[in-house]
């Protein structure tokens, strides 16, 4: 079922996610839900505050940036079907340089900043099937990755930006919080606009 993506503004996206019990019998049907909303949506990664629930849960497939021809060969074969589910997920490492990607967000619609990060983390995570895993990952893979792990700690990726440039964005972000923006797929915002 496509879900609702959660507008920029809604408290929901500032709250820290809680751990997911694993005996909880509505996880796989919350995961696929979200892996659905996300194609739909065409994003890389969902995290579970943007369909509005405070957990720590996130989906991600990084197989549309495998096209980018500006990539090394070797890292679009590591983004082609790179899918995984990350529940309970704690980044224990981030190393190496941090380096600048433009990045946009679901929930922020129409608005793309540089963000810099680490280009290399380790994370311990259980998988789809509860799996206990910890994993190193680089490159993109763990952009995408620090990107959505932010949400389940209710940072938004304009958080880590300048003060300048969150000046520059403010009235698009109040666009977003007002429903004055509208992508090509289904959002609930924060304080839409009577008659809207």
């Amino acid at each position: 079922m496509i879900l609702p993506i959660i507008g920029y503004g809604d408290p929901v996206l500032r709250k820290v996610g809680v751990d997911i019990d694993v005996n909880d019998p509505t996880i796989k049907e919350t995961i696929a839900n979200m892996y659905e909303t996300m194609y739909n949506a065409h994003g890389v990664g969902l995290a579970a505050p943007q369909v509005g629930l405070p957990i720590r849960l996130f989906v991600i497939d990084t197989t549309p940036f495998s096209d980018d021809e500006d990539l090394e060969e070797e890292e679009q074969m590591q983004l082609k079907d790179f899918k995984q589910t990350f529940i309970n997920a704690k980044i224990i490492k981030e190393e190496g340089e941090e380096w600048g990607f433009n990045e946009g967000c679901l929930s922020i619609p129409e608005v793309r900043e540089d963000v810099y990060r680490h280009e290399r983390i380790t994370i311990e995570y259980l998988d789809e099937d509860f799996n206990k895993k910890t994993e190193v990952y680089d490159g993109l893979i763990a952009r995408v990755i620090q990107h959505e792990y932010d949400h389940i700690e209710g940072i938004l990726f304009t958080d880590l930006i300048s003060s300048l440039k969150k000046q520059l964005i403010k009235k698009r972000l109040a666009n977003i919080m007002e429903g004055k923006t509208r992508p090509d797929y289904k959002m609930k915002f924060a304080s839409p606009k009577k008659g809207r």
